[in-house]
């Protein structure tokens, strides 16, 4: 089986220039894979196309960058944590998001107050741009 395999990161980060983030859509089964596979994880079709997500996601867990495992680069962040993410679109995958402090999330664990609502912002690093999530307080 021959398969047609595009340039999934060229077109991706085509796009972020462009100001949109864009997943991949399986059109046999609906599923929507984020970041950007040539694969459906949910049936194993190999015929997904491009699709504009919404950027609206939930935040499951909340880790926050210690001294080892923080990136230089994440300063100009500002306050930020890593953590499970889950698009309104179904994917879940780890990622930044922008906008937690210790101080915040102590206080959302002892009030249970996991899921949080966060969005897609597009984030301007050396040379090119990537996507982060910023923390919707209510």
């Amino acid at each position: 089986m021959a398969i047609k395999l595009e340039k999934v990161t060229q077109t991706f980060y085509e796009a972020l220039e462009e100001g949109k983030i864009l997943g991949r859509k399986c059109p046999k089964c609906g599923a929507v894979e984020f970041p950007p596979v040539y694969a459906c994880n949910t049936c194993g079709s190999y015929e997904t196309e491009w699709y504009e997500i919404s950027g609206n996601a939930k935040l499951h867990s909340i880790v926050m960058p210690a001294p080892l495992s923080s990136k230089p680069e994440y300063k100009a962040l500002g306050k930020f944590c890593y953590g499970e993410i889950e698009l309104e679109e179904g994917s879940r995958f780890n990622g930044v998001v922008r906008g937690m402090t210790k101080k915040k999330r102590k206080q959302f664990l002892e009030e249970g107050k996991l899921p949080l609502p966060v969005k897609a912002a597009i984030y301007q690093r050396d040379g090119y741009k990537t996507v982060v999530f910023d923390l919707i307080e209510e």
